[in-house]
């Protein structure tokens, strides 16, 4: 039976969307499926904004990077319209009806599980596609985006080695990512750097001037060090977990809303982490420190072999399980396959870097400070 499908991306650009996009729509087509694609990703979808994906549209795009449908970070129970935050779900079911939909497949990360759950409870048919540089989706091995951005930010920490050494600098690189470090790990060892800071490891600034002052005493006045945006030290580390604990605590609709404005202001509180972390760094070592944020870059480009590979995979799975009507699921890379994961198992649980991870025993065996 021929079925009529919406896709739509959401969240954070990512090299891969448009090879995913791709896989989907070339097998959907290949099924005798109707495609569409919403634009701006939720918002799109409440307010109606589609066009009609067909071969022509699918062609040449799978080595170009970013979407071609565009994308925002809205949320449908929490969507700001005229000024005021409602929840447009039903205007979704309304729309999803509209256009005759057989199924919708939303292409994000974490907090676009999350958004598809929603829509799944809600009655909706749907399907989510990993999508996130951070590689922190539950239950899938890597995401499309992670392989690129990977590659990009080991580039950054490579050519910032020439400029460390050749100025007797410590160079401090924040590398995206947090909650989980795998980005800034993974760059990090592949990279060279002398010590890696991420948020799984509460880092003592005494410990990281520690291993600085230990490379300049053996004759290497210089160091590179990589740290995961939300990488924290002890001090932070406690207070944003007290944070946490509070909100859990809370059980009035008040008491909610200070204590998600007390963590907001704890985390708000360490964004600076690698400008704080150089200038500590200047004044216990003496080393002239420098900080590079490599920021939106990561998310650029074209995508590597890796992601474009992912994005075709995951894709075209994606379209045989609507074919088959398999829905409610998250489409996971396991094992080199493409497997469908319940989505109340993947949203809102997160995949972080486990302190017996083959990648930090490596980082140790080499020699790599990691801040604790």
């Amino acid at each position: 039976m021929t079925r009529r499908v919406g896709i739509l991306t959401a969240g954070g650009d990512s090299p891969g969307l448009n090879a995913a996009i791709r896989g989907f729509g070339k097998a959907a087509l290949g099924h005798g499926m109707e495609l569409i694609g919403f634009r701006d990703g939720l918002k799109g979808l409440v307010e109606d904004r589609w066009q009609e994906l067909d071969g022509q549209a699918l062609a040449g795009i799978l080595t170009i990077g970013g979407t071609i449908l565009g994308t925002s970070r809205d949320k449908p129970h929490k969507m700001v319209v005229d000024g005021e935050v409602r929840d447009m779900t039903p205007t979704i079911i309304e729309n999803y009806e509209r256009n005759q939909l057989d199924a919708i497949v939303c292409i994000g990360g974490g907090g676009t599980a999350k958004n598809a759950n929603r829509l799944s409870k809600a009655g909706l048919n749907v399907i989510h596609l990993p999508k996130t540089i951070d590689n922190d989706i539950a239950h899938t091995d890597t995401s499309f985006g992670f392989s690129t951005a990977l590659g990009i930010a080991t580039d950054a920490v490579d050519r910032l080695h020439s400029t460390a050494h050749s100025h007797h600098r410590v160079i401090v690189v924040e590398i995206m990512g947090h909650k989980a470090g795998w980005l800034a790990l993974g760059a990090g060892i592949a990279g060279g750097a002398d010590i890696i800071l991420i948020p799984e490891i509460p880092y003592s600034i005494e410990s990281v001037a520690e291993s600085v002052r230990g490379r300049a005493a053996s004759g290497r006045p210089f160091s590179v060090i990589a740290i995961a945006e939300g990488a924290r030290d002890l001090q932070g580390s406690a207070d944003l977990a007290a944070a946490v604990a509070l909100k859990s605590s809370a059980t009035s609709p008040e008491a909610k809303a200070a204590a998600d404005k007390h963590k907001a202001s704890v985390e708000a509180a360490h964004r600076d982490n690698a400008f704080r972390v150089a200038s500590a760094l200047e004044s216990a070592t003496g080393l002239e420190s420098r900080v590079t944020i490599l920021g939106y870059v990561q998310r650029g480009g074209t995508p590597d072999a890796n992601d474009r590979l992912l994005g075709t995979l995951l894709g075209s799975a994606g379209a045989d399980l609507v074919a088959a009507g398999e829905y409610g699921v998250t489409v996971a890379s396991q094992g080199g396959d493409a497997v469908p994961v319940p989505l109340a198992e993947v949203a809102g649980n997160l995949k972080t870097v486990p302190l017996d991870h083959p990648w930090l025993t490596a980082a140790r065996g080499v020699g790599t400070g990691l801040g604790d």
